[in-house]
């Protein structure tokens, strides 16, 4: 979770493993819109001397579907390579990384940026640099300045990173897996205990993120900046991939593993925690490989979702008039698959059509919050999830409330939430470094050598 070791296969492959997209309006740019992807889950910081890095052998792809279709109409590639300075130490560093181009970085690595549009490829950049790890204090002394280094700007007014963050999700994963426990209401769960605080699962981990700025005018279908809230064209839906090549073989004469054939698809995200707790276990893999355009296939697992039976069944007598609910679940397959139609919140909507795939949707005329709530739209925060995703959005929490009944009046008004539906959380908060308020937004990743096992990473 959010999408961290989500699916049998994708979980033995982590480099090309999408953890979590976001993508908002940028809240101090606010005529660009920020995407976000992250890969490599449960980063540990003092992971070397091999550290974390991008797949050279992945393709990574931010995807933005704008004509109705669940498919997408632009696409941005990053490939990457890496390389190594000196061949005669098993050094990741053989001194302090004062800068990204430092010769002490034994092992760079390095990306191009292509922008895809209708079949259309333009390379917008070559040889970015991405930043090293954040190895601790002698080796990466000022990780914040080298992490700035990294910052690239393509063009006017767009800005690229690719490198290591602290991980933004948040989620008791310990408590949630072991049987749907959520701490702060574990006295009322079938098997009970005291209740207690949430505890962050990704608490000392960090991630591999790939972040992009762009103008609004960049993604939007006639290329304009709408206005218009209630305007088809002022929405956007937003997904992510990684993809391998369809073979491997072994190079004798290089000794390693070499990839052929075209690209096929490993993994993909849109909303969070759809693969999770939505797809069953049988399915995952496939899921993975096809393209939102074809999730027509899963919303049955959408419209009668597992967890919402499970809920009355783990927590007895706390869910009755969810457990007598019976429709198929019309306000989940409005919020993860075809976006929330005009009528069902005043004066909202980010509805892309009936076609059913699982995207991010953003409605990119709908301002940044001047007081964000992390609940995003449940709590009245139209820039919020499931308007896209923000970095601190509690997406545990509204989807666990939603899953729970608390959005079915919405499009049933016969329909009364039970009292826990709008309580109900797992306890949790960021406890890894705070986010930033400019780009990429994703704080600091904690360092190898002022990190320690079980305690927050420190950055």
């Amino acid at each position: 979770m959010s999408s961290h070791r989500e699916a049998p296969e994708i979980s033995k492959d982590p480099v090309a493993d999408n953890t979590d997209v976001y993508a908002f309006v940028s809240p101090d740019k606010p005529d660009t819109v920020t995407l976000i992807a992250n890969f490599i889950p449960f980063q540990n910081p003092f992971g070397g001397p091999n550290f974390y890095e991008f797949g050279d052998d992945v393709l990574y792809q931010l995807h933005i579907s704008t004509g109705g279709t669940g498919k997408a109409d632009i696409s941005y590639q990053f490939r990457f390579h890496a390389e190594i300075r000196n061949k005669s130490t098993f050094l990741y560093n053989t001194g302090p990384i004062t800068s990204i181009k430092d010769k002490t970085w034994n092992r760079p690595q390095y990306y191009s940026v292509t922008r895809v549009e209708h079949g259309r490829s333009r390379i917008l950049a070559r040889d970015l640099a991405a930043p090293p790890v954040n190895v601790g204090v002698r080796s990466t002394p000022n990780y914040a300045k080298l992490a700035g280094e990294a910052i690239h700007t393509i063009g006017k007014n767009r800005k690229v990173f690719a490198g290591q963050r602290a991980d933004g999700f948040f989620a008791d994963l310990g408590s949630i897996f072991d049987l749907g426990t959520l701490r702060p209401f574990q006295a009322a769960h079938l098997i009970p205990s005291a209740a207690a605080a949430g505890v962050n699962g990704l608490q000392g981990s960090n991630v591999h993120t790939i972040a992009l700025q762009v103008p609004i005018t960049d993604l939007t279908r006639d290329g304009k900046l709408p206005t218009d809230v209630m305007s088809a064209k002022s929405v956007i839906g937003v997904y992510a991939t990684a993809s391998r090549r369809q073979s491997k073989i072994f190079d004798e004469v290089l000794g390693i593993s070499t990839w052929h054939g075209p690209h096929k698809q490993v993994s993909r995200l849109g909303n969070p925690l759809f693969n999770e707790v939505i797809v069953p276990m049988a399915e995952k893999d496939k899921w993975n490989s096809r393209p939102p355009s074809e999730d027509k296939k899963y919303a049955q697992y959408v419209t009668k979702p597992e967890l919402a039976g499970l809920l009355p069944v783990l927590y007895p007598g706390v869910f009755p008039n969810l457990a007598a609910y019976q429709k198929p679940r019309a306000d989940l397959a409005a919020i993860l698959l075809t976006g929330i139609p005009k009528g069902v919140v005043p004066g909202f909507q980010n509805y892309t059509g009936p076609v059913q795939a699982d995207m991010l949707r953003l409605n990119v005329a709908v301002p940044p919050s001047k007081t964000p709530n992390p609940l995003g739209l449940v709590a009245g925060d139209a820039a919020g999830f499931p308007n896209g995703r923000r970095v601190f959005d509690d997406v545990v929490t509204v989807e666990i409330r939603a899953v729970a009944g608390l959005t079915i009046p919405l499009v049933d008004p016969s329909f009364t939430p039970d009292g826990a539906a709008s309580a109900v959380k797992d306890g949790t908060s960021n406890t890894n470094s705070d986010y930033l308020t400019v780009f990429p937004y994703l704080g600091t990743p904690g360092g190898g050598y002022q990190s320690k096992p079980g305690v927050p990473a420190v950055s």
